[in-house]
């Protein structure tokens, strides 16, 4: 990720680190665990919080998606008053402005910059009955912090390859997502069809 400093220096380079990016996130398609996230939908609301900024939750099916880090799908202008624009795969280019007569950038949070929509994501955290923690070792902050905010009874898990310290009360699961979410979607859809 790009620094402020980083984008004040070389902008030219930034926004060709991201056009790039923002190209590669186009051509992805979602994989299997993104569909079994999505397939809970089918018997619970299911809110993802994700630190990616490609849709490929949204691709997948998944409806309610809170982006932490921003989308690489949108441009927005470098006023304060953050105009957001849906450029899809289109690449930005320097002179290109928003409304507000600013340079466009990728809407990208920035080492430096705060994280968007933490608030939302608490309250999400902590009124969930269940959880799910995926691809992370919970070493990135403030998005690690987010499981301090699940309510004790609620059900826990942590998907990864790797956790440096599990969080007390989540059921570690070692392995790739691609691999374990489909099971584990079957077996959450099919306890609540018993109910």
């Amino acid at each position: 990720m790009a620094s402020p400093a980083g984008w004040e220096r070389h902008p030219e380079a930034v926004l060709a680190f991201y056009n790039e990016r923002r190209a590669q996130a186009w051509l992805a398609a979602p994989n299997a665990g993104h569909h079994a996230i999505a397939s809970l939908a089918a018997a619970y609301e299911v809110v993802v919080i994700t630190q990616n900024v490609d849709e490929l939750h949204e691709r997948a099916g998944s409806q309610h998606v809170i982006h932490l880090h921003g989308q690489i799908a949108y441009a927005r202008g470098t006023s304060e008053a953050r105009r957001r624009y849906r450029i899809e795969d289109a690449p930005i280019h320097l002179g290109q402005r928003c409304e507000a007569g600013t340079q466009l950038r990728p809407d990208i949070v920035w080492f430096g910059e705060p994280v968007e929509f933490l608030a939302e994501a608490r309250a999400q955290m902590a009124s969930a009955a269940k959880v799910l923690v995926v691809g992370t070792s919970l070493s990135v902050f403030p998005a690690a912090s987010l499981v301090k905010w699940v309510q004790e009874a609620a059900e826990k898990t942590l998907v990864s390859l790797e956790v440096d310290n599990l969080p007390e009360g989540f059921t570690f699961l070692r392995g790739r997502a691609t691999e374990i979410l489909p099971t584990l979607a079957a077996r959450w859809l099919s306890e609540a069809n018993a109910l």
